[in-house]
């Protein structure tokens, strides 16, 4: 591995890492081949892996896949395509990018191969734990992307703006693979970065993920227009000092991930709300490159008189907070009532449209729900999390 620059907690660039070009083909196997799983299947097969995509909703077929850069530079990727994981061959590592409510069941045909390592990447809180339970022999470890990437159409993903890939052993048989696939991101053209423990990145990106996505699902509205209004962003800082009060009794400190500065974000957010909130809305305006947060994007999408057709992971998001909040002691009501509206307006599309657009009756409904109390103790003398 190349030397690292101390300040950039052992991340590098695309492109540093040694060649591998002497290294035996590897298989990978994408479970959940959408927009994320599809982009690093692409990465992987640049460089030389042979890449097979479970997307259960196309035929099997040959057909390859075309990476685009922010720069518009692409390239074509050879992979191969099975509607069921059964089909495919015996992978050497197993990379999950499956929505949180579909992962157990998306994991248990790959009990076929119960020692390949198993790579997941879901969004949210607890994607680890499901897969230990499900593979409880194979290598663990986790990831959390911070690059925006979106599914241009079944041929082509875009990846729409700067970032990297976090990755962490979850348990000691795993620990050994980080660096060769770290090697293996870097040379394919991602910054990436290997972090000592699974919990602290899934945490940290949990904070980026938060911004925005509860609020914006609830009204259809974006992150630069919540964050000017001083009202909505006094319901966001709130959720996001709730989760860093979890994060504290859990002996959790953000970490900075590839791309991603979270603890500068954290410090942003404990300034007085005067000054945090241009600060932040700035910041949060061009983070994720013009995508709407992952919650909206699935309830807004739905047809307007229908309810969405699937569960939302707010549960592993806002809920995650909430349940282990109350499991370890640390009210959360903020992150309790938003995972509670967001579901509500998932499932009853006339919730939906009296809510879109409309934040005065979002703040009647946080009031309502007994949201106005503001966890505090995650905060330490310096306005850092402490733990």
């Amino acid at each position: 591995m190349t030397a690292t620059d101390p300040t950039t907690n052992g991340d590098h660039a695309a492109g540093e890492m040694p060649s591998a070009a002497n290294r035996p083909t590897r298989r990978t196997l994408v479970v959940g081949a959408g927009a994320v799983g599809s982009f690093l299947g692409a990465l992987l097969g640049s460089v030389g892996h042979d890449v097979s995509l479970i997307r259960i909703f196309e035929p099997d077929s040959e057909r390859p896949l075309a990476l685009v850069r922010p720069d518009g530079s692409r390239v074509t990727v050879p992979v191969h395509r099975f509607t069921r994981t059964a089909d495919a061959p015996a992978p050497d590592l197993i990379l999950v990018a499956v929505k949180m409510p579909a992962l157990r069941e998306a994991l248990a045909p790959t009990l076929l191969w119960p020692d390949a390592p198993t790579l997941t990447v879901e969004n949210g809180i607890g994607a680890e734990e499901v897969a230990a339970e499900v593979r409880p022999t194979a290598p663990m470890l986790a990831g959390s992307l911070t690059a925006p990437i979106q599914l241009a159409s079944e041929d082509e993903v875009q990846q729409m703006g700067r970032g990297g890939l976090a990755l962490a052993a979850v348990n000691e048989s795993a620990r050994p693979l980080v660096r060769g696939l770290l090697d293996d991101f870097a040379r394919a053209g991602l910054r990436v970065g290997e972090r000592p423990a699974a919990p602290p990145i899934k945490w940290s990106k949990l904070i980026a993920n938060l911004i925005a996505n509860a609020t914006g699902a609830i009204l259809d509205m974006d992150a630069d227009a919540i964050y000017r209004d001083p009202r909505l962003f006094d319901v966001e800082r709130r959720q996001l000092l709730e989760t860093l009060a979890v994060m504290k009794r859990l002996r959790l400190r953000p970490v900075a991930l590839p791309g991603a500065p979270i603890p500068w974000l954290v410090r942003g957010l404990r300034l007085p709300a005067w000054l945090g909130r241009p600060v932040m809305t700035r910041v949060v305006g061009g983070a994720r490159a013009g995508k709407a947060a992952s919650l909206r994007i699935q309830v807004q999408s739905t047809a307007r008189d229908a309810p969405c057709a699937e569960p939302t992971e707010v549960a592993w998001m806002n809920g995650a907070v909430a349940r282990i909040g109350a499991e370890h002691g640390v009210a959360a009501p903020v992150n309790t009532r938003l995972a509670a509206l967001v579901d509500d307006v998932a499932a009853n599309p006339e919730r939906r449209a009296w809510l879109r657009g409309h934040p005065e009756r979002l703040l009647a409904e946080m009031t309502g729900g007994g949201a106005a109390d503001v966890a505090t103790d995650a905060q330490g003398p310096d306005g850092a999390s402490t733990g």
